[in-house]
């Protein structure tokens, strides 16, 4: 099974992809390289790595692959198609990972930095008095990692016809009664719609919501799918295929076609009566999106933080600390009686 890793063209050190130069920076002797330059390097180190293979063992379910850097053993579970030698910090590319079953053939490359995703996670404690200091910690700050997140995408055609029962109702009143007119209709209306790169996400592991909660993407920023890019980053491999991801899509693609029909009837209250809308799948493509992610375990219960790695957007479930809830909740209590308190003495004086 052979490992890719990516080194310096000039010194062999390890070597990371920037997300703001959009380059190859190495940190020992400050070379920066762009994609053409790290395709003719990557292309004569493939060459030479196809005449040695590197050794594979199997461990409760997780592969063992030797570091073509220092020798030392990296180990990696069957999702995992990038990940880092926790001994000399270099990327490790498990080449029969990204080959076995569909390559992926389109990513977008990182546009945040490390940086950027700890200033954001930091922001959310912002006017949370309720959270738990424990949130802020550094060890859990420093746990933040650059992940590609395999997403499958859809374009799907939805055409039929959706049939609304409607309803308008009137009242008014006079001297001695009051009056209810309702009306009652039966709306038919056409649907056509096309849908362009719907995402669902590829692997399991992480929460679809929260994979849905960090979009959109912006597909201008979609390259050519190249090993290099997950250069200092981790990367997954998708388990979820695609006959099986599309269920997601075509829900979706539903969801939104009736939200958008049921906008174009006035009436006041309408439900679906009945709906003979056709999903056609056009074509689909795998391919990897850029996310931070860092995961917090607090009381035997792990949260999980998300931010896109090309817009910013960050998304997570944040816990309250009970006693300060507790505290808080007493305080707003005394703080309600005693105002109220002085009101009544007012009165009464």
């Amino acid at each position: 099974m052979e490992v890719l890793d990516n080194k310096c063209p000039s010194c062999g050190a390890k070597i990371t992809f920037n997300p703001k130069n959009q380059k190859w920076d190495c940190e020992y002797c400050g070379s920066k390289f762009t994609l053409e330059e790290m395709k003719k390097y990557n292309n004569a180190s493939s060459e030479k790595a196809n005449k040695k293979t590197t050794p594979k063992k199997k461990l409760d379910n997780l592969d063992i692959y030797t570091c073509k850097n220092c020798g030392a053993e990296v180990m990696a579970d069957e999702q995992t198609t990038a990940t880092f030698c926790v001994y000399c910090g270099s990327t490790t590319i498990l080449k029969d990972k990204i080959d076995g079953g569909i390559s992926p053939t389109k990513i977008i490359p990182f546009k945040k930095v490390k940086e950027d995703a700890i200033k954001a996670f930091k922001g959310l404690s912002k006017g949370r008095i309720l959270m738990p200091k424990f949130f802020n910690k550094e060890e859990n700050i420093e746990k933040i990692t650059g992940v590609y997140i395999p997403f499958w995408t859809y374009d799907i055609k939805a055409s039929g016809q959706i049939d609304f029962s409607a309803t308008d109702i009137k009242t008014w009143s006079d001297y001695n009664y009051r009056y209810t007119k309702t009306d009652k209709y039966l709306v038919k209306r056409d649907s056509s719609m096309y849908f362009s790169r719907i995402l669902v996400d590829g692997s399991s592991r992480f929460d679809d919501d929260l994979m849905d909660s960090i979009e959109p993407f912006d597909f201008n920023d979609l390259v050519d799918y190249n090993h290099a890019y997950l250069s200092g980053f981790l990367a997954e491999k998708y388990d979820v295929d695609s006959n099986t991801a599309i269920e997601r899509a075509n829900t979706r693609a539903m969801n939104t076609t009736i939200a958008m029909t049921e906008a174009t009837v006035v009436h006041q209250t309408k439900v679906v009566a009945s709906n003979s809308i056709a999903l056609t799948k056009i074509s689909d493509d795998y391919i990897l999106l850029p996310v931070w992610m860092v995961n917090i375990k607090y009381k035997d219960k792990i949260y999980t933080f998300a931010m896109n790695g090309q817009t910013g957007e960050i998304v997570g479930n944040i816990p309250l600390n009970v006693s300060k809830t507790i505290i808080m909740s007493i305080l707003l209590f005394i703080g309600i009686a005693l105002i109220t308190f002085l009101v009544l003495m007012v009165i009464g004086g």
